[in-house]
């Protein structure tokens, strides 16, 4: 089996004609079932043989090593994060549809979470994304440097975001607890705390949200507007 280095990324490389059954693109759709199933760690080449009726060693004329195969499910996520549509001509209206699909590419597929930090991405359909968001900014009167710093601000803001409500359990299938489930075994140890006294600041904000669950996507729009704002201030935008 050769190396990386030598074969190139795993994009850029051929595979053999096979029985249709069994594809590149069939293995990356189950794989990406599977781990929105029941997360990441369920990936594993057995596994996507069985899904698929196939034997564990056949998939390896397709996918060589699994870290391949988690760059191929990225790149197929990120491909669903692409606009399709043509972008606003305003870069605030523009920006704020690419981290919108940004978002909702990352709340169905939560495992990404765990890719992005552990992996480049850098498939074709993610450089189609970095450069859709450049596209969206093409009009302002800045720097590529900066241009690039407000993508990554924004991005980071997504999947900061998209973290949060993980967490949250909203979003994410195969979780253990519903969000509602979870509030209530929590919410008799939270008013234990609060009426301590030890947290004067924190009870205020804690009471509020065990009074019931806010609207995630408010919440996502008002984040992005404020940071949008402070951009726009900054730059003099």
């Amino acid at each position: 089996m050769g190396s990386e280095q030598a074969q190139g990324p795993v994009w850029a490389r051929e595979t053999a004609e096979r029985r249709p059954k069994l594809t590149r693109e069939a293995i990356v759709r189950a794989a990406i079932g599977i781990a929105d199933a029941e997360g990441i760690e369920a990936v594993s080449i057995r596994r996507i043989a069985a899904e698929l009726g196939a034997r564990a060693m056949s998939l390896y004329t397709h996918i060589e090593r699994k870290e391949d195969l988690l760059d191929l499910m990225a790149d197929e996520v990120n491909a669903e994060i692409l606009v399709r549509e043509d972008l606003p001509a305003d870069w605030r209206a523009a920006i704020s549809v690419v981290v919108r699909h940004t978002r909702d590419g990352i709340r169905r597929h939560p495992w990404l979470v765990d890719l992005v930090a552990s992996r480049p991405q850098v498939g074709p359909n993610g450089l189609r994304h970095g450069e859709q968001s450049l596209a969206a900014l093409s009009g302002l009167p800045i720097a590529p440097e900066w241009k690039w710093r407000i993508i990554a601000a924004v991005d980071d803001y997504a999947l900061g975001f998209v973290i949060r409500e993980t967490l949250r359990g909203e979003g994410r299938s195969g979780y253990t607890w519903t969000p509602q489930e979870r509030e209530a075994l929590m919410r008799p140890y939270l008013r234990e705390l609060l009426d301590s006294g030890e947290f004067p600041n924190l009870a205020p904000l804690l009471g509020e949200i065990t009074s019931g669950p806010s609207d995630a996507d408010e919440d996502f729009e008002r984040g992005l507007r404020w940071m949008l704002d402070g951009i726009a201030k900054e730059l003099d935008l």
